[in-house]
């Protein structure tokens, strides 16, 4: 039961995670008359729903009690203002992440933009290795040299490529140097905000919480 659902949230994963992807990508390209909608506002009403989901989640662990939804907020987030402060830098940088990603996709068709977002985990290796002193095998330092190079081939143009005048090469240059920049910060937060969860015992809903309280005011 435990490995069927196991797949059974990996599937759900993949195409969360590519149906994002073509989603947004339709949605920065579409051509329709009147202006385009502004990232930064999907970003926002993003982040409103995420900390929508993670209160209700709270409220479902606190036994569907206001009161003690209350007191679990007033604990964990008001009464340790330094546990929460420590979620000022990830959640900056989340911010600044999920924006740039719009502007990748503007710039970048969402096949280039999918495979190169995938260096997030080599960044994320790296950043394992040097900030929670985590040792990686041969076999896995051999996978991130296989993903460098299979990005790096990604990104050579091809013949139909050089004849398309769909994207110039200064977007797809603004779109490439956006994307990169999200990968190391994706890598970054990441790997500090597992920091943080492992020297506490508050939960991820809580921490996630903590996190969007700081985020919205940067999106905003």
């Amino acid at each position: 039961m435990s490995a069927n659902l196991k797949y059974l949230s990996l599937g759900i994963l993949v195409f969360q995670t590519t149906s994002l992807v073509l989603t947004m990508r339709y949605s920065r390209t579409l051509k329709e008359e009147g202006p385009r909608y502004l990232s930064s506002t999907a970003v926002v009403v993003a982040e409103l729903l995420k900390i929508m989901a993670c209160i209700l989640l709270v409220y479902k662990e606190s036994k569907c009690s206001l009161r003690a939804l209350n007191r679990v907020l007033h604990d964990e987030i008001l009464n340790k203002p330094m546990e929460t402060l420590k979620l000022a830098i990830p959640s900056g940088i989340y911010t600044l992440q999920n924006n740039l990603l719009y502007v990748a996709l503007s710039n970048l068709d969402a096949a280039t933009y999918q495979v190169t977002y995938q260096l997030k985990i080599l960044t994320t290796a790296l950043f394992s290795v040097s900030m929670l002193s985590k040792k990686l095998g041969v076999y896995q330092w051999l996978s991130l040299v296989i993903l460098m190079t299979g990005v790096a081939f990604v990104q050579w143009p091809s013949d139909s490529q050089l004849d398309s005048k769909e994207l110039s090469a200064g977007s797809q240059f603004v779109g490439l140097m956006a994307v990169l920049t999200a990968c190391f910060s994706s890598g970054f937060a990441g790997v500090y905000f597992e920091k943080i969860l492992k020297e506490t015992k508050q939960s991820v809903w809580i921490r996630n919480i903590q996190l969007v309280s700081f985020s919205l005011e940067p999106s905003l």
